[in-house]
């Protein structure tokens, strides 16, 4: 017969191992927000956390390892929100599946700034840090590209436009979500994801009739 897993104050080993790592993501993402992440060391950052130094390397090996997580996180909750309402959204509209889309998205990243700030570059990092975050924002550019396809219905990576077209639109958008974030853009949270929706689709409608044209010559 197999032993229940033991617990701890009615938590298992497992479930108090999630939460310390939790505490820590949180302490590491306000220390990156707060632009202290370049002078941060272990040990502030468990005293932060509230946890004793041992518990750090039950998780992670290093402080890379820790804001390579925080990105990975904010990166995956933006990529599961973002599809998850496409997916609703998927008998109705292009306009209908665009806004939901970026709705989500905005939401994910607005509805805590620090996230936002870290996910899409707006605060100061290591070199390890920002080449990590690059190399997620390209996974995600390449995900909203494949739904992009699907969607218009044209092979579009044939076209040279592929080249520049995912990068204009993710890098205007992480701009204005940027500028939104630090007060530059004077507008309304809903009046930013119909503005994004807008140049969205005038961008994906207007690559994709290019594509068309040139695939069909």
């Amino acid at each position: 017969m197999t032993d229940a897993p033991r617990t701890y104050g009615g938590q298992s080993a497992d479930a108090r191992r999630r939460s310390r790592r939790t505490r820590l993501l949180d302490a590491a993402t306000e220390a990156i927000a707060d632009n202290a992440w370049r002078t941060l060391t272990v040990d502030r950052l468990c005293a932060d956390a509230g946890l004793n130094k041992r518990y750090f390397y039950e998780s992670f090996a290093n402080l890379d390892e820790v804001a390579a997580a925080v990105v990975d996180d904010i990166a995956e909750d933006v990529r599961t929100a973002t599809m998850s309402a496409a997916a609703q959204m998927a008998t109705e509209s292009l306009d209908r599946q665009a806004w939901a889309a970026v709705n989500a998205l905005v939401h994910a990243l607005a509805e805590d700034p620090r996230r936002g700030r870290i996910l899409l570059g707006g605060v100061a990092s290591s070199v390890a840090l920002q080449e990590h975050r690059a190399a997620v924002m390209r996974g995600l550019t390449a995900v909203l590209v494949s739904h992009a396809r699907s969607v218009h219905g044209v092979e579009l990576e044939k076209d040279p436009l592929a080249e520049v077209a995912p990068a204009f639109i993710i890098g205007g958008t992480a701009d204005a979500i940027l500028a939104y974030l630090d007060g530059r853009a004077k507008l309304s949270l809903d009046d930013l994801v119909t503005a994004l929706t807008t140049l969205w689709l005038i961008t994906g409608n207007g690559a994709a009739e290019v594509a068309r044209h040139r695939l069909g010559d």
